[in-house]
């Protein structure tokens, strides 16, 4: 299970941005996962709220959303978001998409007191 590594690394980047800010304890933490990121989202989320315990992120309200791939069509030359897969491409229906982007995981913002 990757995601509780990833989680673990999330407090670890989120109580660092709160320490430096002086705060007492992190409210809200907002997530970026992109849609190649190979993440379960609601996994992660849970893993988080494990991660989290006995940190200054211990009652955050972790939140997630997903953020689109970019694809480029070699058939019709046409460039899109994926908002999810599989995908094919919405100009001329065809599968012969190349992925830019979208493997992703940021911390958006983050809510501090």
């Amino acid at each position: 299970m990757h995601e509780l590594t990833l989680a673990e690394h999330v407090v670890h980047i989120v109580e660092d941005a709160a320490r430096r800010a002086g705060a007492r304890r992190v409210t809200r933490v907002r997530l970026a996962l992109g849609l190649l990121a190979h993440v379960e989202t609601d996994t992660l989320l849970y893993c988080c709220q494990l991660a989290a315990r006995g940190s200054l992120a211990a009652d955050a309200d972790f939140q997630a959303e997903r953020s689109p791939a970019q694809a480029h069509c070699g058939d019709c030359g046409c460039d899109a978001e994926l908002s999810a897969l599989p995908a094919s491409c919405p100009r001329c229906g065809g599968e012969n998409l190349s992925l830019q982007g979208g493997d992703e995981m940021r911390v958006i913002d983050i809510g501090i007191s």
